[in-house]
């Protein structure tokens, strides 16, 4: 038997960088022109009921502010979840979403835990209404894939050695037995407070000058891509494989990478 890995992701790559951010600063506004100065992609999590307050961006603007990126919930009031009842937890989820998708015209499927407050009740409800994955507030400090994407951990802040982190993450690309992710999370705030936008500018020149060899994702992009590679059907001996999903996939059989058309049943 030939053996087949789901170890690439789309055109064959083995390596990802998506980016996580929450509350929806005014500084979203500069840190989106620097991503897409670089070809990064973002996630941005936002609080509804904050939007157009202190130094929250206008509910007006996210639309075309993150055409590039993907909007993500963050609750509509930014509060703990475990101290709620579910009934509140659920308002806090759903009128977040109903709020955001007004602005940005799709299904808003993603979220981040305020305060990084979680436990098997809040993960267990998120599903039920209409979430697919949520980032934690702790950092691995790997390049793993997230087991749970439900209890989602990203590699590190930007203030964590960020700049070392990316040149091990490039030069992990010589052992592509595995899919590697580089997750960074934060809040634009931060960089106007501590002065260092010139991190994220070296950071987005550094990977920009890779190339087409590293996908830059969403969180959103990546969640979906990882569903539909697990919902490919293989046959016991490996010699057929069906893609039910509505995106090309790239998987390694034997030494080879190969892409699976939408739909496609292929034989090997």
């Amino acid at each position: 038997m030939i053996p087949i890995r789901f170890s690439r992701f789309p055109g064959g790559r083995t390596h990802a960088v998506t980016l996580s951010y929450d509350d929806g600063h005014i500084h979203d506004r500069r840190m989106v022109q620097i991503l897409d100065r670089h070809g990064l992609k973002g996630t941005f999590h936002l609080n509804s009921g904050n939007l157009g307050k202190g130094e929250c961006l206008a509910p007006e603007e996210i639309g075309e502010l993150f055409r590039n990126h993907e909007v993500s919930a963050h609750t509509v009031t930014h509060p703990h979840l475990d101290q709620l009842p579910a009934e509140q937890l659920a308002w806090e989820v759903l009128e977040d979403r109903r709020g955001l998708e007004r602005r940005v015209g799709y299904p808003v499927r993603g979220m981040s835990y305020p305060y990084g407050t979680v436990n098997a009740e809040i993960a267990a409800m998120l599903p039920r209404l209409g979430i697919d994955y949520c980032r934690v507030g702790t950092s691995h400090g790997r390049f793993d894939l997230p087991g749970d994407l439900l209890r989602w951990e990203p590699t590190c802040h930007h203030n964590d050695q960020l700049l070392d982190r990316t040149e091990k993450f490039l030069a992990s690309r010589s052992r592509s037995d595995r899919l590697r992710l580089l997750y960074v999370w934060g809040h634009s705030f931060e960089f106007h407070r501590q002065g260092n936008w010139d991190l994220l500018d070296r950071f987005g020149e550094r990977l920009a000058g890779e190339g087409e060899s590293v996908w830059f994702a969403t969180n959103i992009d990546i969640a979906d891509y990882l569903q539909s590679l697990r919902r490919l059907q293989v046959s016991v001996d490996g010699t057929l494989i069906r893609n039910p999903s509505h995106r090309p996939l790239s998987i390694l059989w034997g030494e080879s990478p190969r892409e699976i058309a939408p739909g496609a049943l292929v034989s090997f």
